[in-house]
Parts: C-alpha cells; sequence; structure tokens
C-alpha cells in the first residue's frame, strides 16, 4: 500500500515490508530499548484533518444538524464496532464462535464500516498482540506509553519484530475464507464505499441533510469508533485491576467496556482469549456485542459459542501470576490441552 493512501490511516500503511521502526537494542534484557521513531507525516496529516472534521461535526450536532443525522450517527458508531469486536476480534482474530454466511456477510459490511483494514490485516495484527503481549513485537506495545499504544503506533513505521513475528502465524483460515478474502480483495473500492461515501449519501437523500452536516457527523462517527478501539489497546492495557492473572499487563476497565461494547474486561480476554464474550461477567449493559451474538445464536446464524467453566476460571484466578501462555485463540498450538477439556460449547449447529 503507498505511503500516501490517504483512505487507508488505521494501518495498512504499517504492512509494507519496509515500512519498520528502526532501533538501538539495548545491552540490558529487561529495560526498553532506545528506539529512532520514523514517523509518517501522511498518516499525522490524516489523523490531524479527521480530528478538525470530528470537532467541527460534534458543533454542528448541536448546531445545525438535523436530530435523523444525530441518531444515525449513533447507530453506524454501533455497527461498525460490532463489525470489530463480534466480527474481526472474536470471531475471526480468535475463532471463539462459528457463523452461518448470513451473520457472516452483515458482520464483514460491519468491518468494512469502521474502517480498520481489511480483516485479514486487522487478525493478523491482533494475532500478533495476543502472541507477544507488551513486548516489541506487539504493533501497539502498552509499555511504550499511553500515546503510543493508543494512536501513536499508527504513526510511525512499525518495529522489526513486529514484522518478524507476525510472518511465524498461521493466517491460512482467513485467506481461504471466500467473503473475507474478497473484502481484503476488493478492500480500497468496498471500504470508500461503505465508510465515507453512503454513510454521507442517504442523510442528504432521505431526509434532506447538507453536504456539510452529513459529511462531518459521519467523520464524527469514525472517529469515536476509533477511539473506542484505540482506548482497548492503551486505557485497557494501564488502568484497572487484574483478578485473573496480575502478571500480564492487560486490566479489567468498566469505561472501555463500555463504549467498545464489551472489550475492556481485557484481563480476563488475555487469560482465555477464545471465550466468545471476552469477559466473565454476563451483564449485556457492559458487553453489547456479546448481547447481539447470543441473539443471533438464537436463530441459529451464530453456533459452536466457545466460553469457560466456573472450574477452570476458579483454578486460573487461583493461580494468577504463574507465567501461563499468550495464545492468540482457539487452535493455536500453544493453547494448554486443558482448555480443550474442559471447553463449553453452546448453541452448537443444527441441521
Amino acid at each position: 500500500m503507498a505511503p500516501n493512501a490517504i483512505l487507508m490511516p488505521t494501518g495498512v500503511l504499517n504492512e509494507n515490508d519496509d515500512e519498520v521502526c528502526s532501533t538501538v537494542p539495548s545491552t540490558q534484557e529487561n529495560k526498553s530499548q532506545q528506539r529512532k521513531i520514523e514517523v509518517v507525516w501522511t498518516n499525522v496529516t490524516i489523523y490531524i484533518f479527521l480530528l478538525l472534521t470530528a470537532l467541527c461535526g460534534l458543533v454542528l450536532t448541536f448546531t445545525s444538524a438535523r436530530l435523523y443525522t444525530t441518531i444515525y450517527a449513533v447507530i453506524l458508531y454501533h455497527l461498525s464496532c460490532l463489525g470489530i469486536t463480534a466480527g474481526a476480534h472474536r470471531l475471526w482474530s480468535h475463532r471463539s464462535y462459528k457463523v452461518k454466511w448470513p451473520l457472516k456477510i452483515i458482520l464483514v459490511i460491519c468491518n468494512t464500516l469502521a474502517h480498520e483494514n481489511s480483516i485479514i490485516v486487522w487478525a493478523r495484527d491482533h494475532r500478533v498482540h495476543h502472541k507477544y503481549s507488551d513486548t516489541d513485537a506487539d504493533p501497539h506495545n502498552a509499555k511504550r506509553g499511553f500515546f503510543f499504544s493508543h494512536v501513536g503506533w499508527l504513526l510511525c513505521k512499525k518495529h522489526p519484530e513486529v514484522k518478524s513475528k507476525g510472518k511465524l502465524l498461521d493466517i491460512s483460515d482467513l485467506y481461504t475464507d471466500p467473503i473475507v478474502y474478497f473484502q481484503h480483495k476488493y478492500y480500497m473500492i468496498l471500504m470508500p464505499l461503505i465508510c465515507f461515501i453512503l454513510p454521507t449519501y442517504f442523510p442528504m437523500v432521505l431526509w434532506n441533510e447538507t453536504l456539510r452536516n452529513s459529511f462531518c457527523l459521519n467523520i464524527l462517527r469514525y472517529v469515536c469508533s476509533l477511539n473506542a478501539a484505540w482506548s482497548i489497546n492503551s486505557l485497557a492495557h494501564m488502568w484497572g485491576n487484574k483478578p485473573y492473572d496480575k502478571s500480564i499487563v492487560p486490566v479489567e476497565n468498566k469505561i472501555v467496556s463500555i463504549i467498545a461494547l464489551g472489550e475492556g474486561w481485557h484481563n480476563y480476554h488475555h487469560a482465555f482469549p477464545w471465550d466468545y464474550k471476552t469477559s466473565e461477567l454476563g451483564k449485556y449493559s457492559t458487553n453489547f456485542s456479546t448481547l447481539v451474538i447470543d441473539g443471533f445464536a438464537k436463530i441459529g446464524w451464530a453456533y459452536d459459542l466457545k466460553t469457560v467453566s466456573a472450574e477452570m476460571v476458579q483454578k486460573r484466578v487461583q493461580r494468577t501470576g504463574d507465567g501461563s501462555h499468550n495464545i492468540w485463540g482457539w487452535g493455536d498450538k500453544d493453547q494448554p490441552k486443558e482448555d480443550y477439556e474442559k471447553v463449553k460449547i453452546i448453541h452448537r449447529k443444527t441441521t
């Protein structure tokens, strides 16, 4: 992907092999390495534009935009977040449940609306994040500070470890999924249409909204969904408690869980990355994504939902901090046998 691809601000710019951060290795393994940051100024410019436009959209929300347009933006926010949480994250990155093709298409559309890279790229980077969490191989290493883990990692070239470790992961399951591969292949056609053009066009046609209001509020929706996702990388790796494993960086953060539709219970999620709920608690108020998945499970579109038994949770709590494996999801080669023996699968597929 070309470095000046203005429609690709959320990570595809960092996909090329030659786009890496240079680093000066430290002589002490446990100390932070000194790094020479190579800023991608095109990305910086894009994000400044998005932020200023979003601020304009916020003002217009309370001054001239129609109420329908605001409600529409809120709905699109939830749909785009679901494309990441229920789609790219829980379904394709961790394989924590399975879906029938109608729901798969819905989630692909919602994921494209979110515009955080194609599912293949997003899931690959996320699996690397779980396997090498909060190390130099982690794309948004929280140990490099709040700003870096929140958005800074998208403003500079990747660390070499991110690229080298990413090549070791098996993502063949993503490439062999025809619907997922179709989105990846035609992403630069589908994404502008679904994320920017149509969301701006519909309010203008359906309720006579102005171009300025429609465009700015859609950008506001987009920027809010980006920051919701980024808060998982930053806030949910810094501020909160660790009831499941105190030896890892991720924490439980209720605020993040609310704004990111259930993704803030991050200490649990890194302990059990293949649980479709990404949390032990069953409260839909702080896990809207689980509510949606459960709803589709009731009509048979989602099935084989993997979750954790109370016995397994209790055992993990009792041995907190033991340095157990960091795995990316169901089927990882490092997944303990105990996981396979104790896992509960609900809503199995019926013929």
